[in-house]
């Protein structure tokens, strides 16, 4: 048996029978006009202030599916608005022929702010320089750096071996945190249905011509019946290939997996100026710290390959976020400059400069790296030709064990993709001592209340205090405190039904052992969050 992870609790407890202060506030100075009727003998207004108070109490306290009362009329109202003034609808620059630069990001919603830098050459691959991209947020003033990463899996690992990943997990959050400039890493991985497009260029690569007929020792065609019996044969394997392609590229998938490290201009500022200033100066330190991190995920994590995209990388990597039906004329236009390359340098020299073909660009650039219209509704999010239904996984109480989510990215019908972000915001040592200390001091309130009030205490609340109550001793020991989420999202052609489809993400959600809860209203930035890797997060706010 594998480990089962439950050793985490809510990132706040209630110090008043669950009640967090400013709920408290509010229940606590409802009752004021209450008693003073009642001082004043005014019976009938103290039973009106008295309903008053309970429909007050019940829209601060109780929660509606994450949210409260006052919550979801401010997230309604702000959401209605911007649909009825158009804030929120999409229209690319390019889509009216306006692109100013093709260098220029042009994307909707939360990666409005976005901009794509080049950094210095790094030795990539130890043999090539390359420039890695870098991610500046400018609403969230942030940096970030995206990696393409590939995993062997642990589908049919042994128990000691996903136990020792998890430890490399904690290990990469404790170096994250040990460095004091990264906030924040992001893991994200699409299962998307295969294309066959590697596989095509493949078979026209090696694939023999029918024509073709084998030829005699001296070179003379051989003999007129074996040389039918060959093509028959030829043909019939060739039609038994080309079955076996069509059913199991119908059933497989495909995974990409990548992670960003998410670094606040706060932390980063201080360091940059030591090293420069400017974009150099933050890009080595930011390449300092990928270093660290990539060493930690080759070894700890066990990964295979660790790349850290370029910007034409990136830009591919983001438009298969928005439009995974481009994957394969992208593919197939990196395999033509290929082969357009080799063919130009196999040519002798007179011969190269009668080359008249155009260079194939198999590129894509920033200014179409977005969709060309996108349109946020309330349980979905509607971008090109494609709906994509997002939702949050809560954490169960009993626990999971590693490689539990694995349900959720596994599609559950032809043509739909799924693609799963996993959080981890790490604290700082001083907000995580300060949290820790507000927790337990909570905790310690709480039971001295029940105590006072002859109230047993539920198991539930127990375990609570029991967790936040040794979290102070594992950070004293050096551990990083973090408060991972995740955010799972299906994308689906427009001539499918969405609504079908997020049902079924649920569902699959529920069979992993987890609990989904749609993100309603925020459809479009929890795409972006977990479907497109730029560093995109929902713990944070614009400044």
């Amino acid at each position: 048996m594998g480990v089962i992870y439950s050793d985490y609790s809510r990132a706040r407890i209630g110090w008043f029978f669950g009640l967090s202060g400013w709920q408290l506030g509010v229940v606590a100075l409802g009752t004021l006009p209450v008693f003073g009727c009642i001082q004043a003998g005014s019976w009938a207004a103290a039973g009106l202030f008295l309903l008053l108070w309970a429909v007050v109490t019940a829209v601060t306290v109780t929660p509606v599916r994450g949210r409260s009362a006052t919550g979801w009329i401010a997230a309604s109202l702000a959401f209605a608005v911007g649909g009825l003034t158009g804030w929120t609808r999409f229209r690319s620059a390019a889509s009216h022929g306006r692109a100013a630069s093709l260098d220029e990001a042009d994307l909707p919603g939360a990666l409005a702010a976005i901009q794509i830098h080049d950094g210095p050459p790094m030795l990539r691959d130890g043999a090539s320089f390359s420039r890695i991209a870098i991610i500046q947020n400018h609403a969230t003033r942030t940096w970030a750096v995206t990696a393409a990463v590939v995993h062997p899996g642990i589908g049919l690992r042994e128990p000691e071996d996903r136990d020792r990943y998890g430890r490399g997990l904690a290990e990469l959050l404790d170096l994250a945190s040990q460095t004091e400039l990264v906030d924040e890493i992001l893991l994200l991985v699409r299962t998307v249905p295969e294309d066959g497009a590697e596989r095509d260029q493949w078979l026209a690569r090696h694939r023999r011509p029918l024509e073709a007929q084998p030829r005699g020792p001296h070179g003379q065609q051989g003999e007129r019946a074996p040389q039918n019996a060959s093509a028959a044969g030829l043909v019939g394997v060739r039609a038994i290939n080309d079955e076996l392609q069509q059913c199991l590229t119908r059933a497989s998938v495909r995974t990409e997996s990548f992670v960003t490290v998410v670094i606040p201009e706060g932390r980063l500022a201080r360091s940059a100026r030591e090293s420069g200033g400017g974009l150099e100066g933050r890009a080595r330190v930011i390449y300092g710290v990928l270093a660290e991190i990539e060493a930690q995920l080759r070894g700890g994590l066990g990964m295979t390959a660790v790349t850290w995209l370029t910007s034409p990388e990136l830009a591919l990597a983001c438009r298969t976020g928005f439009a995974p039906g481009d994957r394969a004329g992208i593919i197939d236009a990196l395999a033509a400059r290929t082969t357009q390359h080799d063919t130009q340098h196999d040519q002798p020299s007179g011969a190269a400069s009668r080359q008249v073909d155009p260079p194939v660009n198999a590129d894509v650039p920033w200014a179409l790296a977005g969709p060309s219209g996108a349109d946020p509704a309330a349980r979905h999010y509607s971008h090109d030709a494609w709906n994509s239904v997002s939702a949050t996984v809560k954490l169960p109480v009993k626990g999971a064990a590693m490689g539990a989510l694995l349900p959720v990215l596994t599609p559950a019908d032809p043509g739909e993709r799924r693609s799963l972000m996993v959080a981890y915001p790490i604290l700082s040592s001083t907000a995580a001592g300060r949290q820790s200390a507000t927790s337990e001091w909570a905790a310690d309130i709480g039971d001295e209340l029940r105590t006072k009030a002859k109230m047993k205490q539920t198991a539930k609340a127990r375990d609570e205090a029991d967790k936040v109550r040794r979290l102070d001793g594992k950070l004293a020991r050096g551990n990083a405190m973090t408060r991972p989420y995740a955010v799972c999202t299906v994308t689906v052609p427009k001539t499918a039904r969405a609504s079908e489809f997020g049902r079924r993400l649920d569902a699959s959600v529920r069979r992993a052992g987890f609990a989904p809860l749609r993100l309603d209203l925020a459809q479009d930035v929890a795409f972006a969050a977990s479907a497109v890797p730029l560093g995109i997060s929902l713990t944070r706010t614009r400044d």
